[in-house]
């Protein structure tokens, strides 16, 4: 039997624009194949219907998915007026049908309004979340709903990008834990009628915009050269968090899981380097010891 060829260590962050109809894992697979990377993870997933914005993260940087998971998201969404599905998106099969309504516009502006700001959200069925160990999405194959308690989220933005007589096309910026799906089942309410997600395509996520990232055929078109240069660094999505440079011999204390002590006036999740090499993140007391948290395991870092 044939040895398994070997991947190679990939370190880094991949922005993907994911196509149409397929999962996240999918994506992900595609472009570990891609690049022939051992290691790989990614950060929120989207929804087969979803198109848009999908961080892939590939051999040290799987460590900070879990940070990344946090971040604020936007998206741009078609809302169609008048149905819902079982799966709150158009892939889903019809339950429930009602007239649309005749409404101003100052009437959906002003119901858009209500939803902007901190408001309580329950979860749709067709979600991840758990109930008593089992994914919700499963119980909801089986034919089975379960009460669901409703989790805070913030919108931080509803832009109007367009209305007709089925459809409302909008731009919703939002925080971590936002069910688009449900949201537009919750507005369609309001406006007196049933709502499904029609379209949905992620355009920013944290830090990183749908401008950055590349299609799955534009990434088979690069040569390597270029398709590697595409993989931004590992520390890339922490940007917001303060850093802190400590000599060659206190990094090798550092990686060996030792505290150290500095004079520094920094307090709380710091990234540390050493001549200009990304260790990790560590935490700095008010006392000016440094733990280390995550040590990385980088090509980079000096000796």
């Amino acid at each position: 039997m044939a040895k398994r060829k070997p991947g190679q260590d990939v370190h880094g962050i991949l922005l993907l624009d994911k196509r149409l109809g397929i999962s996240s894992n999918q994506a992900l697979q595609e472009v570990k194949r891609l690049l022939n990377a051992n290691k790989a993870g990614h950060t929120g997933s989207l929804d087969p219907l979803a198109t848009g914005l999908l961080p892939l993260c590939f051999g040290e940087a799987t460590k900070v998915s879990g940070l990344m998971l946090d971040d604020d998201k936007r998206y741009q969404v078609v809302i169609r007026l008048g149905i819902m599905t079982d799966t709150g998106d158009a892939e889903g099969k019809i339950i429930a049908e009602a007239p649309v309504p005749d409404f101003a516009p100052q009437d959906l502006l002003d119901c858009l309004n209500g939803f902007t700001g901190e408001i309580d959200q329950v979860p749709p069925m067709y979600s991840a979340l758990k109930h008593q160990g089992k994914k919700l999405y499963e119980l909801a194959r089986e034919g089975k709903t379960v009460d669901r308690p409703a989790r805070r989220i913030r919108i931080f933005e509803l832009q109007l990008l367009g209305v007709d007589a089925e459809c409302i096309t909008l731009n919703v910026s939002c925080s971590k834990g936002t069910y688009i799906r449900s949201l537009a089942e919750d507005i369609a309410q309001k406006l007196g009628t049933y709502g499904t997600v029609a379209a949905l395509r992620r355009t920013a996520a944290g830090q990183f915009a749908i401008e950055r990232a590349h299609t799955l055929e534009q990434l088979q078109a690069m040569d390597s050269q270029a398709l590697f240069g595409q993989l931004l660094a590992v520390d890339a999505p922490l940007a917001n968090i303060p850093s802190i440079e400590v000599s060659s011999q206190e990094s090798a204390c550092i990686r060996q899981g030792q505290q150290i002590t500095l004079s520094s006036t920094l307090s709380g999740q710091v990234r540390i380097y050493c001549r200009q090499a990304f260790l990790g993140l560590g935490e700095m007391s008010l006392n000016g010891k440094l733990a280390p948290k995550k040590l990385f395991n980088l090509d980079n870092q000096p000796i």
